[in-house]
């Protein structure tokens, strides 16, 4: 380059930066919430993730978790500050390779860039940061971090990342994740998506490597490490599938793997229902210690608890159902949750009329005559349960009716087509209930609003249940209980622990 050009490429630089600064100056802080009704400060304002690296080191003696998260997203404002939620130490912080000053209150890492932000700037964000997450408690005195006898469990819903990894947490910014953990050797850490192999270090440490190509909402990106047997396969589709067993699950062993390694053959029954499974691995992850079980992208986790009655596919099938209803489309607000879990339930029903083990039917009748008109169980609505009632059982057993009644409403080809054309126009984004019965009236030609008005949005116990014939109304003491009742009733008490 000559003088002259040097000469004039820095008058334009300065030029640039003025013209910068002077949009900095215009700028104002992002939002440290996204807006959602039950809970206003999940998520944040002024940027959308694209990608996170999550580089971690973890010791199980004194439950250290150290490491670097390295974040790449794009302003969508002028921004002279925003936002990540997280709860642990931080050490530093760099945006665009510049170090940034930061603070940290109660769960919200305040960032504030040199110079400010332009809107549709590219972020590359650097996070380095160290702490004992158990404990770590949020402003309600809650730690969603579990420590085990034998390592650690960073699995929750409806929020976990702050526990272990910075981020804009909330389902409407889902991002690809590269997952890597060193931990000691002969120890397993299990995460998302498909397994890279691990890394054997020289400080007595071996890595593990995950990576999840399919956009992912962060309360779905999970870390399970402690003493595991790890079965790698593939399933007859050619996904790769990884189950991993803790090896404190006893006299229940047999039964969860007799369950969890039927993975890809409900999954190949659940895609001929609702449509080609979304993700790229297949798998499930058995443990103690979590009390429920989550609908990890790619890899759901059980509680141990689920198989103490024997094999129990009915939380796989619930599970495996979110990888559609909850994870390729998530919600838009958690008072959406019936999307994902009255659907969720419904699998169940699918799975039991396909195992013949009873119809959906049979199982529509008996969840309805389960609860008596006085029970508060009505009262909860799963369109809009309110904040304390996200994971409240009416959002199961009521939001499956809800869903067996839409069936009934338009007949099974019409149903199935909804089913596949939602998940096929919304998959790897989220949405509103109202986006669902809209799009379901679409599809089926009909008005539906008096229906999802009555099973979602109504107190109180609808006067029939849904499809039963008139003739054929029968008290509870006569109702037979179809077979797949006791599993499904056990799988919805321990789901239902989450509140």
């Amino acid at each position: 380059m000559s003088i002259r050009s040097k000469a004039t490429a820095a008058v334009a630089s300065a030029a640039a930066m003025t013209l910068f600064a002077g949009t900095a100056l215009a700028a104002s802080p992002g939002a440290p919430g996204v807006g959602d009704p039950y809970f206003p400060t999940y998520g944040n304002g002024g940027y959308d993730v694209s990608h996170y690296d999550i580089r971690l080191n973890y010791n199980p003696n004194g439950d250290r978790l150290s490491g670097t998260t390295t974040i790449l997203a794009k302003a969508t404002e002028d921004l002279t500050q925003f936002n990540l939620d997280f709860l642990l130490k931080v050490q530093s912080v760099r945006i665009n390779n510049a170090p940034a000053s930061f603070v940290s209150d109660g769960g919200e890492l305040t960032l504030t860039p040199r110079g400010g932000v332009r809107k549709g700037q590219d972020l590359t964000i650097v996070v380095t940061y160290a702490d004992s997450p158990s404990t770590v408690k949020d402003r309600n005195g809650f730690t969603a971090w579990t420590k085990t006898v034998d390592g650690a469990l960073a699995i929750g819903e409806p929020e976990i990342a702050s526990w272990w990894f910075p981020s804009n947490d909330h389902p409407t910014d889902k991002a690809t994740f590269d997952v890597n953990v060193a931990v000691p050797n002969g120890v397993e850490a299990i995460s998302n998506g498909t397994f890279l192999g691990t890394t054997r270090q020289i400080n007595g440490y071996t890595r593990w490597n995950w990576r999840s190509t399919k956009p992912q909402a962060t309360y779905l990106t999970f870390l399970t490490i402690g003493q595991f047997e790890v079965r790698q396969s593939t399933s007859p589709s050619g996904q790769p599938v990884v189950n991993a067993y803790s090896e404190r699950l006893g006299e229940n062993g047999d039964a969860a793997r007799a369950s969890v390694e039927r993975t890809p053959e409900v999954i190949e029954f659940l895609s001929g229902n609702v449509g080609p499974y979304p993700f790229e691995a297949q798998g499930g992850v058995v443990t103690p210690d979590l009390g429920y079980a989550l609908e990890d992208q790619t890899r759901p986790t059980y509680d141990t608890a689920f198989f103490r009655r024997g094999a129990n596919t009915y939380v796989v099938a619930h599970e495996l159902g979110h990888q559609w209803f909850g994870d390729a489309v998530s919600v838009h607000h958690w008072r959406d949750i019936w999307l994902n879990e009255g659907f969720a339930s419904y699998m169940e029903f699918l799975w039991s009329e396909h195992v013949g083990e009873g119809t959906a039917q049979e199982n529509a009748d008996f969840t309805y005559d389960l609860y008596p008109a006085d029970d508060p169980f009505w009262n909860v609505l799963p369109g809009d349960p309110g904040a304390a009632n996200v994971f409240d059982g009416a959002v199961y057993d009521r939001g499956a009716l809800a869903v067996h009644a839409l069936r009934v409403a338009v007949g099974d080809a019409k149903f199935f087509e909804i089913l596949k054309t939602w998940v096929a126009e919304k998959k790897y984004s989220d949405a509103t209930v109202e986006e669902f019965i809209a799009l379901a009236e679409r599809v089926s030609g009909q008005q539906l609003d008096q229906l999802f008005q009555t099973w979602l949005f109504t107190k109180g116990k609808p006067a029939q249940a849904p499809g039963r014939a008139t003739d054929a109304a029968r008290s509870l003491s006569v109702q037979a209980e179809p077979k797949s009742r006791a599993k499904i009733a056990l799988t919805h008490q321990l789901l239902d622990a989450r509140k």
